[in-house]
This record gives structure tokens, C-alpha cells and sequence, in this order.
């Protein structure tokens, strides 16, 4: 009975169903069949394969591959969440992304999930009060990713960045489970205060490209910033705002904005 609950509780279909992607890819398209032996077939597990391509995408002449292959080991290996959230946020792409057809796409083609995951393990570095190596990392996703977040900054899990091109999340924001933000979004401070100075993003939320959050601001769970907008208030939960500044123009429009993706504010039962 316990060997059979240990091999019941190794099956994992997401990383299942990644390897049958891979399998098919290799047929389809043969000249990709050596990146996909190595970024996916060659491995055990999902976690093991996410350290393979955070050490290939972010090894450079000042820190090699096989040392950052060894830290993002150990990460999964000591904080099993790591993985968890790892699953989770690809999840949330392949739901909520038109783009990605297949699980595979996110781990191997899109840098908005692969900077996500680069961040949890600066922040597990962080968390270990190895800031020097965790600033490292954040430094060496920038240039690979054009993606800035503070090793700091808590991000929960089932997060999509789509597209992710100038993201920056600051070093004190906390951003919440199953939230969405395209690229160009701004999680940033309002000045030069060194205590709690970055946005609290509530569970559920939908961020519009180019939107800026601005201050130690609460916005609430399941609510909507408008692409372009510039946030400097709280926002309460199940709200639309939009505008420079931005101001409440209606409801959310559904209960789960970040998943529906839906960002026409016709949807959104405008007030005035």
C-alpha cells in the first residue's frame, strides 16, 4: 500500500503532458529536436528542466552555467513551492494567453514565464539572506528578459506576464495569486522613502499594458486597471479604473478579470 501511494503521488500531469508536447514538436519540426531533448526530454521532472533553462538563459563570462544550474537545483530542492508555483503560472498562460497552444511554449519561447520563474528563485535566494547572489540574478533577468523585479518584491502564484517587455515590480510590492498584467506595467514607488513604498496588487487582478501603480496603494481583489492608466489611489475590489489619473469608470465587469482577459471598458457598467 505505501509503494503505491508513493507512485500515486509522483505522477504529475503537467510535466506528463509537457514531455508528450515534446515528443510531438521533435516529429513535427526534427531541426528542433536537440533544444528539446536538452531544455525538456532530457529531464526527470519540471523543476529539474526549469533549472536547465535558468542556467542556460542567464550564465554569462561573469557567472557560469553549471553554478547557476547548482543554485536553482538547490532551490527546488529545498522549497517544493517553488515548482508548485511554477506549475501554476503556466497554467495561467496556456488559459489566459490566445498565443499558447501548448504547455511547452511558456518554458521554452516565452520570457514573461521564464523571467517569472528567474525572479522565484532570486527571491528564494533573498529569502535565504543571500542578497548579493539574488540581486545577481535580478540583474542578470533584466538584460536577458527586459524584465526588472526586486528579489524582494512577493509575488504569489497563477500569475501570467504576457508579452512582459519592460515590466518593473519594485521592492516593496506584493502582488497576489491569478493576477495578469501585460507588458510595460509598473509596480513602482512615488519618491525617494525607504520603508513601504510599492503597490499591494490584490488577488485576481487584471493590469493593462502600460499601466502605472504608483505608491504604497492597495488594489483591491478582482479589479481593473486600464491600459495606460496611472494609478495613484487605492482601488476598491470588483472595480474598473482608467485614466491619468485614474478614476473609477465601473465595475470589474466579471468575477474573475484576470482570467476573462476582457480589457474594452464597454464591459464594464461605466458610472457618469
Amino acid at each position: 500500500m505505501a509503494e503505491m501511494r508513493a507512485k500515486v503521488t509522483a505522477v504529475d500531469p503537467v510535466w506528463t503532458r509537457i514531455c508528450d508536447e515534446a515528443r510531438d514538436a521533435v516529429r513535427d519540426e526534427p531541426l528542433l529536436g536537440a533544444l528539446i531533448h536538452a531544455g525538456l526530454l532530457h529531464h526527470p521532472t519540471m523543476e529539474r528542466a526549469l533549472a536547465y533553462r535558468f542556467s542556460l538563459k542567464l550564465a554569462s563570462g561573469e557567472m557560469s552555467e553549471q553554478i547557476l544550474r547548482e543554485i536553482a537545483d538547490e532551490a527546488y530542492g529545498a522549497d517544493p513551492g517553488l515548482g508548485g508555483a511554477a506549475r501554476a503560472d503556466l497554467v495561467a498562460v496556456y488559459d489566459r494567453d490566445p498565443a499558447c497552444h501548448r504547455f511547452l511554449q511558456p518554458i521554452l519561447f516565452f520570457k514573461g514565464y521564464q523571467a517569472l520563474q528567474a525572479y522565484r528563485i532570486s527571491h528564494w535566494l533573498w529569502r535565504q539572506g543571500r542578497r548579493d547572489m539574488a540581486y545577481f540574478v535580478q540583474m542578470r533577468t533584466s538584460e536577458m528578459f527586459g524584465v526588472d523585479i526586486h528579489p524582494a518584491a512577493r509575488i504569489g502564484k497563477g500569475v501570467m506576464i504576457d508579452h512582459a517587455h519592460s515590466i518593473v515590480i519594485g521592492e516593496t510590492a506584493v502582488v497576489g495569486d491569478n493576477v495578469s498584467m501585460l507588458h510595460s506595467v509598473t509596480l513602482g514607488g512615488t519618491g525617494k522613502e525607504e520603508e513601504d513604498r510599492h503597490p499591494k496588487i490584490g488577488n485576481g487582478v487584471l493590469i493593462g499594458a502600460g499601466a502605472k501603480v504608483l505608491g504604497n496603494i492597495r488594489i483591491g481583489d478582482n479589479s481593473r486597471i486600464a491600459a495606460g492608466s496611472v494609478v495613484l489611489n487605492d482601488v476598491p475590489c470588483c472595480k474598473t479604473v482608467a485614466g491619468v489619473p485614474a478614476k473609477i469608470v465601473g465595475e470589474a465587469g466579471c468575477d474573475q478579470p484576470a482570467v476573462r482577459m476582457d480589457q474594452q471598458l464597454k464591459n464594464c457598467n461605466c458610472e457618469g
